[in-house]
């Protein structure tokens, strides 16, 4: 039986009552694997959103397409790009651009989350891939960010590689539902990288990822295995191997003779 997908009301009425979880999925495998293990919700990239066959894929799911916000554009840009986003059926949209942006979002009623903590594309600001928070000043830094989206009409904000004991206080301080990357469980979801969960990641797993499966691995041995494939087709193909009787298609004698004669007559 499909589930019922939550809408925002949904959502906001279990913050403290109920853990989400929620991946990064990149492709329809994923989208399909992650409704079918019973995945609360998707952050998704803008194309699959928009594919037409998504919602098949992925009926039960809350989702959330998201971009860097230099990748969208100026305020009015978001706001294009998002009611794009929602006319494909997406519940709420990714947003880290300026509170104005954010604001304007939330006046046309478009579902946001941001972004708290450490945001790796104003990592510049903070000092690198590193933790956030761990000095009370700093912790009091996210505390000041959380509570400017919540004055924005926000809907949300993710929280990433946050000390956990300062997210859960931020959490409880605030009616924003937030999504925990890297900050501990006193959030409203877990949110995770499929390409972690999965090991197909081949550089850098953060602290927090925790690896589920080794597709590294099984891809190296599958494009091992492609390499040998080919190069034994090519070595069919000098010998005579391939193709065989059994890979062509067949002529009655009968028919072929009538082909000649018909090719001569045309002075072929």
């Amino acid at each position: 039986m499909t589930r019922k997908r939550p809408t925002v009301a949904d959502v906001r009425a279990m913050k403290g009552k109920y853990q989400y979880t929620m991946l990064r999925v990149e492709t329809m495998q994923e989208l399909e694997a992650a409704e079918q293990a019973g995945i609360d919700m998707v952050s998704v990239p803008p194309d699959l959103m928009c594919d037409p066959e998504f919602r098949d894929a992925a009926p039960g799911m809350f989702a959330v397409p998201g971009l860097n916000y230099f990748d969208v554009g100026t305020t009015d840009d978001f706001i294009r790009w998002s009611f794009r986003m929602v006319k494909a059926s997406a519940d709420a949209v990714y947003c880290s651009a300026s509170l104005q942006t954010v604001q304007r979002l939330s006046e046309e009623a478009i579902p946001v989350i941001g972004h708290v903590g450490l945001i790796p594309s104003k990592r510049t600001w903070t000092g690198g891939f590193k933790a956030v928070g761990k000095s009370a000043e700093s912790a009091m830094q996210v505390f000041n960010a959380v509570k400017a989206y919540e004055s924005t009409g926000a809907f949300g904000a993710e929280i990433e590689v946050v000390p956990s004991e300062v997210a859960t206080e931020i959490s409880k301080c605030t009616t924003l539902f937030m999504v925990s990357m890297g900050a501990g469980t006193g959030c409203d979801a877990q949110y995770l990288f499929a390409e972690d969960v999965l090991g197909s990641n081949t550089g850098h797993y953060p602290r927090h990822a925790k690896r589920y499966r080794d597709f590294a691995a099984e891809n190296a041995r599958l494009q091992k295995e492609r390499v040998a494939a080919f190069t034994e087709f090519a070595k069919d193909v000098e010998t005579g191997g391939y193709p065989a009787a059994s890979h062509e298609v067949e002529i009655s004698p009968d028919e072929m003779k009538a082909f000649r004669k018909l090719l001569s007559s045309a002075g072929a």
